[in-house]
């Protein structure tokens, strides 16, 4: 038996170049790509059906999202019950997400069973009926979750933070209410599922161990034209109001500094930030490694500042988000109620330290090796490759950002980084909110 020497560090290898599974792409008959990630040794795959049917496409409050969670609710042949017990009969796993620009329907199973489950992932996909009793339980539980949510500075931040920033009528920035919960009803849910569940927004990626005989199946369920079109008919005033959501204009707000009162708050919660870009932008890469010094990452300098060294906070953390039609810049952090101040004081020194000092070699060269690694870890396997992919697809870009990405890191200098401090990090142009007392 080797013993490894624990004195001594193992050999460092530098990141040159990422090898990745590219995906393919085939057509179901009905023009649905299908992109396929074919890389697994265990017998397990997974699908994804993508829809454009995000938050963005919403004309009403809570529209998407609860369409989205009420997919496996029941359709016109089977109950909530009878999907789940199919599901769970053959080991597979079913599970819906939504995001602001896509929502997806999610497949993992054994490839010998696709051929049993793949019908009532059928059924959900193109005859979901929003059972009114499911409905009634599902607002019921979202409505005392958000009085709950509405108790906590630090959920109240984030939605207001989101108002403020992109404007409180755009699709990004829309702020859900108690009396959303009352008015949300079947009607809209058909109507935004019947539009957006289709097979012309629909895209399908496949990972794992993929097997030949998948995309016939695919085809045969998903192929035809009983699902190209929407069976519902939208008015003339609906089609506008879709429309507009893409017209919307983003509207921050004039006001720098703002803040939401709680008399019995023992915290405040603060969220600092801006309006940017999204990942087609020449500098999101190169932002990304200056975010994760200031913020990104367990060691970065708000850390090591407002953490470790004056103790006002046990986390706090900034980041970039990427959006099919913006992006933005935030900070965010609970602190106690004396020291509000204080942290906020402490963020805007980090900030204009970046764009006064070089980054030292040492500190470049830490976080260089950080990202490196987090991304080799991000790639590990399909599944996380056919994620990647996504990442891509959706912005129209290709598999060369990935390259660029580790190309930017390895070679971005420490007057390049501050450089982008000055042109983006201006304490002038961030929206300030604070959620307790100042």
């Amino acid at each position: 038996m080797i013993l490894l020497n624990r004195e001594q560090a193992p050999e460092f290898a530098i990141v040159d170049k990422v090898e990745m599974i590219k995906a393919g792409v085939q057509h179901l008959k009905n023009k649905i790509p299908v992109y396929t990630v074919n890389g697994g040794t265990q017998d397990i795959v997974k699908v994804e059906f993508l829809f454009d049917a995000g938050i963005f496409k919403q004309i009403v409050p809570l529209q998407a999202v609860t369409v989205n969670a009420l997919l496996e609710e029941g359709t016109s042949q089977l109950t909530a019950a009878q999907i789940a017990d199919r599901i769970d009969f053959y080991g597979a796993f079913l599970e819906t997400n939504i995001g602001q620009d896509n929502a997806s329907v999610v497949l993992y199973t054994l490839n010998k069973h696709l051929k049993e489950v793949l019908p009532v992932v059928e059924q959900i996909i193109k005859d979901s009926a929003f059972p009114q009793h499911e409905l009634d339980i599902h607002l019921k539980n979202k409505k005392q979750q958000f009085h709950v949510n509405n108790q906590k500075v630090a959920n109240v931040a984030r939605k207001h933070f989101s108002e403020l920033i992109f404007g409180e009528k755009h699709p990004y920035g829309i702020n859900v209410k108690e009396s959303d919960f009352d008015n949300i009803n079947r009607n809209y849910l058909n109507e935004f599922y019947h539009q957006f569940y289709r097979a012309n927004s629909c895209k399908i990626i496949l990972s794992g161990k993929v097997e030949e005989t998948i995309f016939p199946l695919l085809d045969e369920h998903f192929g035809g034209n009983d699902w190209s079109e929407s069976s519902t008919k939208l008015s003339d005033a609906d089609k506008q109001k879709y429309l507009n959501n893409v017209l919307l204009p983003i509207s921050t707000s004039p006001q720098r500094e703002h803040i939401i009162t709680r008399d019995d708050a023992m915290q405040s919660a603060i969220r600092i930030g801006k309006i940017l870009f999204n990942k087609t932008h020449p500098d999101f890469q190169t932002l990304q490694i200056l975010n994760t010094i200031f913020g990104g990452y367990f060691g970065s300098r708000l850390m090591s500042n407002i953490r470790e060294d004056k103790g006002y906070t046990y986390g706090i953390g900034s980041g970039i988000v990427s959006l099919k039609n913006s992006g933005y810049f935030f900070i965010s952090t609970e602190v106690g109620v004396e020291v509000c101040k204080s942290a906020i004081d402490e963020i805007y020194f980090e900030m204009q330290r970046l764009r006064e000092e070089l980054i030292s070699d040492e500190e470049l060269s830490l976080v260089k090796n950080y990202l490196l690694g987090g991304f080799l870890r991000s790639i590990d396997g399909p599944f996380a490759m056919a994620d990647r992919f996504k990442g891509v697809m959706e912005y129209g870009l290709n598999y060369d950002y990935y390259d660029k990405y580790v190309a930017t890191i390895r070679s971005v200098s420490a007057s390049q980084l501050r450089d982008l401090a000055n042109l983006y990090f201006d304490k002038q142009s961030m929206t300030e909110l604070v959620v307790g007392k100042k």
